[in-house]
């Protein structure tokens, strides 16, 4: 990975705090429902995804979703119904989100990486809370629609990530932040 600037911190650090802003009421609307309304629950999956992969696409820089991860869970903790347990949530939803791009080792930024790591999560995350959370309990036309409304979100949120990301970039927001810096001692 080349040097980390400051920009580039920062900019995590920017696209994190609102991340973590975002979370905050999404997971206490997300408790309050899964008992209630799963599928309901299932569609605040998009307040995960919308920073990781605007940071994604905005920076195109590895390590950008998992730093913004860290930074919004730091930032939700005081304020989450599950505490600490936050950060290692926001930064599962990040991984994933990195994932593809990982896999490409980072010579990719595609658009469509996004949409995979924003539903491959929803995939996981569904397969966690039905078998973690004793689902099977709920009728199977509940079962479907949290699953359905997981991966709507997921990728909604992906939408939402990228939309936003382009006009940014179209705006000339994070040009610093982007460029990758040159090494020294080389000409670039």
């Amino acid at each position: 990975m080349s040097r980390i600037t400051t920009a580039y911190l920062l900019t995590c650090a920017a696209i994190g705090v609102a991340t973590g802003l975002l979370v905050i009421p999404a997971t206490a609307l997300s408790t309050a429902l899964y008992v209630s309304a799963p599928p309901l629950s299932a569609l605040t999956y998009a307040a995960w995804v919308i920073g990781y992969v605007l940071a994604m696409r905005l920076l195109e820089r590895p390590g950008a979703a998992l730093l913004t991860g860290l930074i919004s869970g730091i930032v939700a903790t005081p304020l989450s119904v599950t505490g600490p347990a936050i950060i290692v949530t926001n930064l599962m939803f990040a991984a994933v989100i990195e994932l593809p791009f990982l896999v490409t080792l980072y010579r990719r930024w595609s658009a469509w990486l996004l949409y995979a790591g924003s539903i491959a999560g929803a995939v996981l995350y569904s397969a966690w809370t039905v078998l973690a959370a004793d689902m099977t309990a709920f009728a199977a036309w509940v079962l479907v629609a949290y699953i359905a409304a997981t991966l709507l979100s997921a990728a909604a949120g992906a939408w939402l990530g990228i939309l936003i990301a382009d006009r940014l970039k179209r705006a000339g927001v994070a040009k610093v932040a982007r460029r990758r810096p040159a090494v020294v001692g080389r000409d670039a």
